[in-house]
């Protein structure tokens, strides 16, 4: 009885060392291949940011209805204004190794710039667009979330209201729309908010 038991730990033993060795191998592959990306990234020469898809906040934007009073409309406005004629660019998803071997290193602190830019522009649209709804300018808040979605924000909240919003206005094509924008294969994380739709035009759909 012993043998046969030594035997089974034995192999058990060799399989999981086996394991390790060939997952090691693989992490050391992985570092390898990253390093000696890194290292042709480092050594690109400054390239033109010309191409870039840069962003710029439609001017209407500028004269939609404010509330001083309100801690969110403030600081939403307070936001768009210093972005005003700012370079943004959302770069969301991009490695700093990836721009460092289109660009160049040399660019990376400018285009690290324009990256926050845009995670500000995206934060406060979203906060503008919520405060014009609880106002009830909804055309409004709808222009702001179309351009915020046209820029493929990742703030999931500008999904849910725009979608709420059409849904109010009893528009189930562009709340479709929403819904399509969400599953689109590049998003990642995106799973919780699809359903979320998904159920808000359901119930949209059975009450009407």
């Amino acid at each position: 009885m012993f043998l046969p038991v030594l035997s089974s730990v034995l192999i058990l033993v060799l399989v999981i060392a086996l394991v390790n060795k060939r997952n090691q191998r693989r992490i050391d592959d992985g570092m390898k291949a990253f390093w000696e990306k890194e290292r042709a990234a480092n050594s690109v020469r400054r390239q033109s940011l010309d191409g870039l898809d840069y962003i710029n906040i439609p001017e209407s934007f500028f004269s939609f209805p404010r509330d001083a009073s309100d801690h969110d409309c403030s600081e939403a406005v307070r936001m768009l204004e210093s972005l005003r004629g700012e370079k943004i660019v959302n770069l969301s998803g991009i490695s700093n190794t990836d721009l460092k071997l289109k660009y160049g290193p040399a660019n990376l602190p400018d285009l690290s710039r324009f990256d926050e830019n845009y995670t500000s522009l995206a934060r406060s649209l979203q906060l503008y667009a919520s405060f014009l709804a609880k106002k009830g300018c909804r055309a409004e808040a709808c222009e702001i979330l179309e351009f915020a979605l046209g820029t493929d924000t990742d703030v999931t909240a500008s999904y849910r209201l725009l979608c709420s919003l059409y849904l109010e206005a009893e528009d189930q094509e562009k709340a479709e729309s929403v819904l399509a924008r969400a599953k689109h294969p590049g998003r990642l994380g995106f799973s919780s908010l699809v359903s979320d739709l998904q159920e808000l035009i359901d119930r949209a759909a059975s009450e009407n």
